[in-house]
């Protein structure tokens, strides 16, 4: 293909991304499934027209890590942290830590007793279909508003960062033993530190730069940080977390006149609206290619298979029957549409696709993973559904 067709086919793509954008506003169909769809028909076209075009695995990752900063900024510079959210943060943080960690624990003896394989493969394996994805969640609540809202991207948000740090734990070789207790709080205490030191760096860059390039330079070292701490196995998504937060939040939680002088708060709120629209406009290209390459890398006739579809329904099942469970009698709150609100996606993928080698169990395939990724993609379109036939359903 010349570059002229190449040209013609991103700007088509991203062309489609906006007309699904605005059908999932209308129709509340999630946009990044009709993105995957569309990913498999171009599969099928080009197939058909005998066109050979490879997705390479790194160039998904690529397009997921870079995704997911950019997403997880996007939601944390639209959240508030106020005294009278802390109750709200509070339990969206239990409930991505108590709702993940049974539902891994619950796929993980699936697993096990299924294939026979070893605990800490099954644990591993597990983590991907259990970890909700912010870079799904997020924008498919965009018009749901309220603290509704907010629960879901906080809980998501938090899903994902413990996600990783469970990830994380679970592959090291002694994860079963005491010592592993140590290491592990000795990477949260580490990630901590950077955390507020990147943020920190971070903040004084925006507010001093004075260049007409300046956001996507931002970009660049929160990349960069991001990058290096997941080399030192950090759950460096705390990072982007912190950063965003910071910056929506300088006036709050910048206060002592110290903070004031080197951070220039004042000088970050006048930033913030450009940084919201670029950080909005850059996630969405990021994920309009992400989901349509996966969906591209989906053989169509592998996926046409009665034992592939029961297994990935066994699988969602489970995972909501555990939501369920701690939504109507843990945290005796709503269920329409919290419950129905926790896809897989971007973060699923990136973490299968990290799962080493030896750890793998065929069973748990990319195929598989789809399958979840669709039907808790459809659950998520009833639940939006719902909520926007019920708006008098009560607030937290």
């Amino acid at each position: 293909m010349g570059p002229y067709t190449i040209l013609i086919g991103l700007s088509l793509a991203v062309l489609l991304s906006y007309v699904f954008d605005l059908a999932a506003r209308a129709t509340k169909v999630p946009s990044v499934l009709l993105l995957l769809l569309a990913g498999i028909a171009l599969n099928q076209a080009a197939a058909y027209w005998n066109v050979a075009v490879a997705v390479p695995s790194v160039l998904l990752q690529i397009f997921g890590i870079v995704g997911l900063i950019l997403i997880v900024l996007e939601g944390s510079l639209d959240l508030r942290l106020t005294r009278d959210k802390a109750p709200l943060i509070r339990r969206s943080f239990l409930a991505a830590v108590l709702i993940m960690g049974v539902q891994v624990v619950a796929i993980a003896a699936l697993l096990h007793f299924y294939v026979g394989a070893r605990w800490q493969s099954c644990l591993l394996n597990a983590v991907p279909l259990a970890v909700v994805s912010s870079a799904v969640a997020i924008p498919s609540v965009a018009g749901l508003g309220g603290t509704k809202q907010e629960f879901i991207i906080y809980e998501s948000t938090f899903s994902d960062i413990v996600g990783i740090m469970l990830f994380n734990f679970i592959l090291q070789d002694d994860f079963a033993q005491g010592w592993s207790i140590v290491t592990f709080g000795r990477d949260v205490l580490a990630v901590a530190v950077v955390a507020v030191l990147s943020t920190a760096l971070l903040a004084w860059l925006l507010g001093r730069l004075r260049s007409r390039v300046k956001f996507f330079l931002l970009f660049a070292f929160l990349v960069l940080i991001y990058s290096i701490a997941k080399k030192l196995h950090l759950s460096s998504l705390v990072l982007v977390l912190a950063f965003g937060l910071a910056v929506n939040n300088a006036d709050q939680l910048l206060k002592h006149p110290l903070l004031r002088r080197f951070l220039h708060p004042e000088e970050l709120a006048g930033q913030l609206h450009q940084l919201k629209s670029i950080t909005a406009e850059s996630a969405f290209l990021i994920r309009t290619f992400f989901f349509l390459l996966f969906g591209y890398s989906i053989t169509l006739s592998h996926l046409m298979s009665v034992s592939l579809l029961l297994q990935g329904i066994l699988i969602v099942s489970v995972l909501t029957l555990v939501r369920y469970v701690y939504l109507r009698y843990v945290a005796k709150t709503d269920l329409v549409p919290e419950l129905f609100i926790a896809p897989k996606g971007l973060i699923s993928v990136l973490l299968f696709y990290s799962i080493p080698s030896r750890l793998l169990i065929g069973e748990v395939s990319e195929n598989m993973l789809f399958v979840v990724i669709l039907l808790t993609g459809l659950l998520m379109m009833v639940g939006l559904q719902m909520a926007r036939k019920t708006p008098e359903l009560r607030e937290y």
